[in-house]
């Protein structure tokens, strides 16, 4: 049974049930907490919780999920695997523990003409909670389970709670029994292995307090509302339906580990090694595949890291398995070809999905060149200091900078004869995670328990009325003063205030939020933020400027009106640029995130090469042409299926409704998604200027501009500039640039000249040190302070010349110099010096430290530098020392 198969047959078995079927959110998480959709029951937590009302009774869902806290076990066990899919069945105050046990059962024991799964009864075992009576005796009085097969487990195993205070309740867990050639008999209480979860039924009945951890944690009632939480793993009923013995060969999968089998010319089952790397490749693509679908990119921090993470282990274990050369045109393909069947917005934005792709494994490739370019020095460095190991700091520099892969460092230093200090790697891969955790711990610990939002979420949803209004009467709900209701707040606090209703627009779609006050009798409240912290819900955060504000107080909000005017002005402008980029390199210059703020638009888009200036002025003038034609800005409310048909165009990661706004600026030219505050026409925008345009990663670029009276002060600021130049220049504006090149030009000229002048005088002093020299022990030493130099390139030009001149004796030429303010050493020494133990390393060292700093260097020349020039003579006193001694 094909799992798309499965997973249509599920959603049709529910569906028959009367339960509403849900798409899958996205990967993205809108838990401020969590970086992904690590299980399939996160997109209901609002709804679980009561924080939002449930919009319906029943439903059910196959949800995308990614989890990377176990990577390193990918490829490793039949079951750990990054992107797994969630089938699921959810119950809001309607059926309960009897309904979803039958509900269950019937699909997993149906047989698969009738459209079920076709599990045997006896293969099949059931966990309930320790003190559950009332499940244990739904499986055996309505099911008819032998109650041999029906065990029962503690909180440990058998009772969910999301972590925080809040609901909570048992559980019941079905489980399939492989049979005797995967462990030992006597249920999944004894072996997991052998009898392996298929579904979990949560029973959410209860209220907790005081959560501490899975099992510490204090029951305080009955919630007054009982849900259904499911969940089945896709993946896993598909290798139990299929034959197969792990994830990896599945049929959604196993043609990605086929085609990686192919390019390299190993084969699958033939060295356990091998087979670990072909399973990490087969899940890491699928998973990267799937975040690129969902609008991550690749990134060096949150969640294009860990995609970025992903796709560099696959690209590794393809380098392991012996293949250098770029590989994702054809895994991802493969990849797509085999998922596409459950999702088919894979096919449709293959463009954006592939590109970003292939552009970051050709990043990566290249880092590697230059890592192993890097390495190889590193390598040398070591075999000729008699080292037999390279240094684990140096590996982990490899590692951190350039992503080189430690495994492949062991590879190739091991080729070279030579170890790794891995026990120092891992010490500071283990500070490294650690202070990562530290960081994860510190962001998730600054963000408020939702579920303080409950009560106020439950009295409605907050009625944005800032399209059509900049003030509107209120009255305040709720208050919030660190993270906690309060009755009131006073003069000189930060609180947090609920209204039912707010013309203050909330932080959304890349506009910042609305500035201005809110004001009721005897109080004037400073907004400093406006956000949404659940569904539906609008919080403002205030500063109470004057007086006290209470709960049931009547409230006005005013917004900041010149800055909302420049804000939304911006935003449309950001449209704006949208089109025109469109315009400009066509369909593949897809919005990847934006920023508008009064004045102000920052605007990333999928592009992988940076944009010549000539673009960037047509852009430019295709914006600027735009404001001056006035053109109509409109907006409609509609379905999100009618705007997609509409040719809307959607933010990748951005979360969207049933029900969505179009925004339309010149009609279908500018079609946008947007649930931001706009101009009426174009033409208020009045002025677009870029200002900048970079990189942001291996496929997208960003351009900045000013917008309105901020453009025009730029350009009147660039106008007194070229002013000033024709001025001191005498050169009229047109041939500004002409004169400005010339000048450039002589200037580089007359460097030469200097440069050439100062290396001929350079040269003269050669004669006069290599006349310094004198007797040292065995040693013929030059040890001479050059005073103030132009740079460290001069001194060691000197060293380098006089050690010529002395090469053919055991000499030692040690000079430093001044510059900027500071001392430079640079030591040579001859052949012959060297035989006699001289090290210009190690007498670099000794020189250094005399003046307060550091450096060092190879045996035949070595550079440092200090911080007290008074030390010079005391330093050269050291290496006189020094180089007598030997």
């Amino acid at each position: 049974m094909k799992t798309a198969e499965i997973a249509t047959r599920y959603l049709d078995h529910f569906r028959s049930k009367d339960h509403t079927i849900v798409p899958s959110a996205s990967l993205v998480s809108d838990d401020p907490s969590l970086m992904f959709t690590v299980a399939g029951m996160v997109p209901f937590i609002p709804y679980l919780t009561g924080v939002v009302p449930a919009p319906y009774s029943r439903a059910a869902d196959l949800q995308k999920c990614i989890r990377t806290n176990d990577i390193e076990e990918v490829g490793k066990t039949a079951r750990h695997g990054t992107f797994f899919q969630m089938m699921g069945n959810w119950s809001f105050g309607d059926y309960f523990k009897e309904g979803a046990i039958t509900y269950a059962w019937e699909l997993l024991t149906s047989s698969e003409a009738d459209g079920g799964l076709g599990f045997d009864e006896k293969d099949l075992w059931v966990t309930v909670y320790e003190t559950d009576d009332e499940a244990a005796d739904i499986w055996r009085r309505v099911i008819g389970l032998p109650a041999e097969r029906i065990q029962r487990m503690g909180r440990e195993d058998n009772y969910w709670h999301t972590g925080q205070p809040g609901p909570g309740g048992p559980d019941s867990e079905i489980f399939f029994d492989r049979g005797p050639a995967h462990g030992p008999g006597g249920g999944p209480a004894v072996d997991d292995t052998r009898f392996m979860e298929l579904w979990n039924l949560v029973f959410m009945q209860e209220m907790l307090a005081d959560v501490r951890s899975q099992t510490d944690f204090r029951v305080v009632g009955d919630l007054p509302q009982k849900n259904i939480d499911t969940g089945m793993g896709l993946e896993r009923v598909a290798f139990l339906k299929q034959g197969v013995q792990n994830m990896y060969e599945i049929d959604q999968v196993r043609p990605v580990l086929d085609r990686a089998s192919e390019l390299s010319g190993r084969r699958y089952g033939a060295d356990a090694g091998d087979d670990v790397r072909f399973r990490i490749i087969a899940d890491h693509v699928r998973s990267s595949m799937m975040l690129l679908s969902d609008g991550v990119t690749p990134a060096n921090e949150g969640r294009g890291y860990v995609l970025r993470r992903l796709m560099r282990r696959a690209v590794r274990s393809m380098r392991l398995l012996g293949v250098e050369e770029a590989t994702f045109p054809e895994l991802f393909t493969v990849s797509r070809d085999a998922m596409k069947e459950n999702y088919p917005e894979l096919e449709t934005d293959w463009e954006r999905i592939s590109t970003y792709a292939y552009a970051e494994e050709d990043s990566f490739l290249r880092k590697l060149s230059a890592g192993t370019t890097i390495l190889d020095t590193a390598l040398e460095k070591a075999k000729d200091t008699g080292s037999s190991s390279l240094g684990g700091d140096q590996a982990f520099l490899l590692h951190d900078t350039y992503g080189f892969p430690i495994d492949l460092t062991l590879e190739i230093a091991g080729e070279a004869g030579l170890g790794v200090d891995r026990d120092a790697f891992d010490d500071l891969m283990r500070r490294q995670r650690e202070r990562a955790k530290e960081d994860a711990r510190s962001r998730k610990s600054s963000i408020a328990d939702v579920s303080v939002y409950r009560e106020f979420r439950a009295l409605g949803e907050t009625a944005f009325l800032g399209y059509d209004e900049l003030t509107a009467a209120s009255r305040v709900v709720g208050i919030l003063v660190d993270g906690a209701p309060v009755d009131r707040a006073v003069a000189g606090q930060v609180a947090e205030v609920i209204l039912p209703e707010t013309t203050l627009y909330a932080e959304s779609g890349g506009q910042v939020a609305d500035k201005g006050t809110i004001i009721g009798s005897g109080f004037e409240l400073d907004v400093i933020d406006v956000q949404r912290p659940v569904a539906g819900l609008i919080s403002h955060t205030v500063t109470v400027h004057t007086g006290e504000v209470g709960i049931g107080d009547a409230a006005t909000t005013v917004v900041d009106e010149a800055n909302r005017r420049r804000a939304q002005a911006a935003h449309s402008a950001t449209h704006l640029v949208h089109a025109a980029l469109r315009d400009t390199l066509g369909s593949g210059a897809r919005q990847a995130g934006s920023l508008n703020r009064a004045g102000y638009l920052r605007f990333d888009f999928s592009w992988g090469q940076a944009l010549s200036d000539a673009t960037k002025s047509e852009i430019e003038e295709i914006t600027n042409r735009a404001i001056g034609d006035n053109l109509g800005v409109a907006t409609r409310t509609m379905s999100l299926d009618e705007a997609k048909a509409a040719g809307a165009m959607a933010l990748f990661g951005e979360k969207y409704g049933d029900t969505v706004r179009v925004v339309d600026i010149g009609g279908p030219w500018s079609r946008e998604l947007c649930g931001g505050t706009h101009v009426a026409t174009s033409a208020e925008i009045g002025l677009v200027s870029l200002t900048g345009e970079s990189s942001v990663g291996a496929a997208n670029r960003r351009v900045e501009a000013l917008v309105g009276a901020d453009a025009f002060r730029e350009l009147a600021s660039e106008r007194r500039i070229v002013q000033e130049l024709t001025s001191a220049l005498k050169t009229p504006k047109d041939k500004l640039a002409g004169r400005v090149a010339e000048l450039s030009a002589n200037l580089k000229r007359a460097e030469k000249r200097i440069q050439a002048f100062e290396a001929q005088k350079l040269q003269q002093r050669v004669p006069e040190l290599v006349a310094a020299a004198a007797p040292a022990g065995r040693i013929t030493l030059v040890a001479e302070a050059l005073g103030d130099v132009g740079s460290a390139d001069d001194v060691r030009t000197l060293v380098t010349q006089a050690r010529e001149r002395l090469a053919g004796e055991a000499a030692v030429v040690a000079l430093i110099g001044v510059a900027n303010d500071r001392p430079v050493v640079v030591i040579g020494t001859t052949e012959r010096a060297r035989e006699s133990g001289a090290q210009a390393g190690a007498l670099v060292k000794l020189a250094t430290g005399a003046l307060g700093g550091g450096g060092g260097g190879k045996p035949d020349l070595a550079q440092g530098g200090g911080q007290d020039s008074s030390a010079i003579p005391a330093a050269l006193s050291a290496l006189q020392d020094a180089v007598a001694a030997l």
